[in-house]
């Protein structure tokens, strides 16, 4: 299939679909998720904050979320970027690729939080550094087919890069000691995985 036209990413969506896809976010995880710089972020949730698009909530740390507004005018946003794009049919071949690939990912998430011990499974304490690391072994070894997932939606609609950086950071820390980017953390491989699910759920239109 001929790739579709492509062209930069729009702040304005960005923003908003990070909001949709992760949920209520703090000024770093939305800058994790949309890549921004930190003036242009500051921005763009002024503006969609005036316009009604954006509330904050002043918890500690403050956060943004969408408001019904937001909601409608994220809808239209994708919707138009879709279709300007002419995007939808090499998008859901490329969601049929990355569903062959989900199941795979969370048996090992499964793998990493338990394990047997003496044909029992327990909670993995992290003690055991070769299991572990046949672990991290076979997330390097999906993480290279995801990349090429990743590559294709990135042609189509190049916000979609954003996750590999993100899910190369997150398995690059993991390997590094830093277990907590596996499973454990808003910026780990699996959470930032399962948004990569959800992005290719509402980009098409798409319930779970």
């Amino acid at each position: 299939m001929n790739r579709p036209r492509t062209g930069q990413p729009d702040p304005r969506l960005l923003v908003l679909h990070a909001l949709r896809c992760a949920g209520a976010c703090g000024l770093a995880r939305i800058r994790a998720v949309t890549g921004l710089d930190e003036s242009r972020l500051d921005f763009v949730l002024i503006d969609h904050t005036v316009d009604g698009l954006l509330a904050r909530v002043f918890d500690d740390p403050p956060c943004w979320r969408l408001t019904d507004a937001g909601r409608a005018e994220h809808a239209r946003l994708i919707a138009d970027e879709l279709m300007t794009a002419g995007a939808r049919a090499f998008v859901e071949e490329s969601f049929d690729r990355f569903l062959v690939l989900n199941p795979e990912l969370l048996d090992l998430c499964t793998a990493w939080q338990l394990r047997s011990v003496d044909g029992v499974m327990v909670a993995n304490d992290h003690d055991d550094a070769a299991y572990d690391a046949r672990v991290l072994d076979r997330f390097a070894d999906l993480d290279r087919r995801a990349a090429a997932v990743c590559a294709e939606l990135s042609a189509a609609l190049p916000r979609f890069g954003r996750y590999r950086v993100r899910l190369a950071e997150a398995l690059g820390l993991a390997s590094s000691g830093a277990l907590e980017y596996v499973t454990d953390s808003t910026a780990s491989y699996h959470t930032v995985w399962a948004e990569w699910h959800e992005d290719l759920l509402v980009t098409l239109g798409k319930s779970r």
